[in-house]
């Protein structure tokens, strides 16, 4: 199914919105993911490893967001606000992925689900990440649709 592009500053249907947001989220935390294995398998800790993954894909994120998702125009203050943003969801992000990500080995030990090389991709990589994406995403949507691209 196609979905038509808007003209910048078109207001765009709440449905189309949400599949545009969604298909940029799982682009971006493709991007995240795939470098926190990758940077967790360099030996670098869960937490900086989060936090470099997380910039990587939120910059995926806005690039995308601000032009395919919301058709906006670009703007000074529209920037300012994502990055205030994005500094709230990057506490919330890096903080439950530090709290989830021991709990889960607690949990799961290292479990591995994929390994290649390395490379691996733990369980409690994989429910670290997804938890805290999943809270990460809904406040992103709720306030970049309500307050920033509105």
């Amino acid at each position: 199914m196609a979905v038509p592009d808007a003209e910048p500053g078109e207001r765009i249907a709440l449905g189309t919105q949400l599949f545009r947001f969604v298909v940029t989220g799982v682009l971006s935390a493709v991007v995240d993911f795939g470098l926190l294995v990758a940077l967790m398998s360099a030996s670098l800790d869960h937490t900086p490893a989060k936090a470099l993954s997380f910039v990587a894909g939120t910059a995926t994120a806005y690039l995308i967001n601000r032009r395919w998702t919301f058709a906006a125009e670009p703007s000074k203050r529209r920037f300012v606000a994502v990055m205030a943003l994005y500094g709230i969801t990057f506490a919330v992000q890096v903080g439950l992925f530090a709290v989830l990500f021991p709990w889960a080995q607690r949990a799961w030990g290292d479990l591995v689900l994929v390994q290649v090389d390395d490379f691996a991709i733990t369980v409690p990589q994989l429910v670290g990440f997804v938890i805290a994406q999943g809270v990460a995403t809904a406040v992103n949507f709720v306030v970049q649709r309500t307050l920033i691209f509105r």
